[in-house]
């Protein structure tokens, strides 16, 4: 009997295969910017907190694991291996706890082409937020003293990580972490502190009243001492370290200047994209696509094709390989690699997984994803459907739920 690892880490190859033939790094690094003399550290590491199995963004993560999801037309965690690597990080830790020969077996031609170690350490228990820390403490210290990065898998933002050391240096405590705003913060735990210093004075879980609006961005920036602090057990790093170093006054806040998400799960990941291509726009970004049917931000591989009467956008990702025949709409979506859209379709708010088909004249919008290589028939509308992978849709999807 075959299981469904075996047939998952099949998948996952395939998915190997066409990134390693499709990504590539003219002159060898395209993502290494200017480094600037004095600003970042020597032979610095890095842990990005990848988790465990992405339930908030199944069906997607039935195929891939989360962080080897695409986001933009890249792997998720690609984004932020391209920012540590551009600060001087020599060698990056993958805090993960089940399947690590997939993460790797992905990783490791991205490796060879941005000249960085990436590693795997590996639960055998979830250990929270910090005590995968304590797991690769001799992986993430050395006789440098070095400090060393720690971002949640899940964010994405501008990743101003040149600053974040140069914040680190100033201040002269013990941990950096960073902060960014938000318009609700009764929903989340919240960060107070010294504004002029950036000082923490103590966290406030979910709090009744207003006492800031300044929230835990998921990246810090930490000195090897900090490892001192936590076990090898289930640990909280924002409720059980961060609350003690900050009683110390060893603990400071840089705010993030710039766009953040967590994009965890369906919508926030759109909202991402969103910010993600309106950033791109600020940088005034060659990559963002130009032309009559474009509307707003939109990302297009240049492997894709796009038919006659078609307009696009905005806030669209079309992946490498896609197909958009004439007369389709897309708007506020990502299509990703190897999809092909048939005429006359409309897609919104909505994320098309790999190697997938959508009918003409069908209409897709509310939040709906669809798994990999999945076929939307003809005139099948979708309203907010949730489609596993490898399924033939041939009637209506009315209502949000499961498909099977």
């Amino acid at each position: 009997m075959i299981s469904w690892i075996t047939i998952s880490r099949s998948i996952v190859d395939t998915h190997i295969l066409v990134w390693n033939k499709l990504y590539s790094y003219p002159d060898n690094l395209q993502c290494r910017r200017k480094r600037q003399k004095g600003f970042y550290l020597n032979n610095m590491k890095a842990l990005i907190l990848v988790g465990g199995f992405g339930t908030r963004l199944r069906p997607l993560t039935l195929s891939v694991p989360k962080p080897l999801v695409d986001f933009a037309n890249k792997p998720m965690i690609l984004h932020q291996i391209e920012a540590l690597k551009a600060v001087g990080v020599t060698e990056v830790v993958l805090a993960i706890n089940y399947q690590p020969e997939v993460m790797l077996n992905f990783l490791k031609e991205f490796e060879k082409k941005l000249e960085i170690k990436i590693t795997c350490s590996q639960e055998t228990e979830p250990l929270g937020t910090a005590g995968p820390l304590a797991l690769a403490r001799d992986k993430l210290i050395d006789d440098s003293g070095e400090p060393f990065f720690v971002l949640n898998s899940d964010v994405i933002s501008e990743y101003p990580l040149k600053e974040m050391i140069e914040f680190h240096r100033g201040h002269g405590g013990e941990a950096s972490i960073m902060v960014t705003k938000v318009d609700e913060p009764s929903k989340y735990g919240v960060v107070v502190m010294e504004d002029t210093t950036g000082r923490v004075e103590k966290f406030v879980e979910k709090p009744k009243f207003f006492v800031g609006n300044k929230i835990n961005a998921g990246i810090y920036l930490l000195n090897p001492s900090v490892l001192d602090r936590i076990e090898l057990k289930p640990t909280s790093i924002e409720k059980e370290v961060f609350p003690n170093i900050a009683a110390e006054n060893k603990l400071y806040a840089m705010v993030l200047q710039g766009f953040w998400m967590d994009i965890g799960q369906p919508k926030d990941y759109i909202t991402g994209l969103r910010l993600y291509l309106d950033f791109l726009r600020k940088q005034s970004s060659s990559e963002l696509a130009s032309g009559s049917h474009i509307i707003g931000n939109v990302l297009v591989d240049k492997s894709a094709e796009i038919g006659d009467g078609c307009l696009i956008g905005p806030d669209v990702a079309i992946g490498p390989g896609c197909v958009i025949e004439s007369g389709v709409r897309l708007s506020c979506c990502t299509i990703m690699r190897g999809v092909r859209i048939k005429k006359h379709a409309c897609i919104s708010g909505s994320i098309i997984g790999w190697h997938s088909t959508v009918g003409r004249w069908a209409r897709v919008e509310n939040m709906t994803i669809l798994g990999e290589d999945v076929h939307l028939g003809d005139e099948v509308y979708s309203n907010g459907g949730v489609v596993l992978p490898h399924k033939e849709i041939k009637s209506s999807i009315l209502k949000p739920e499961i498909v099977m």
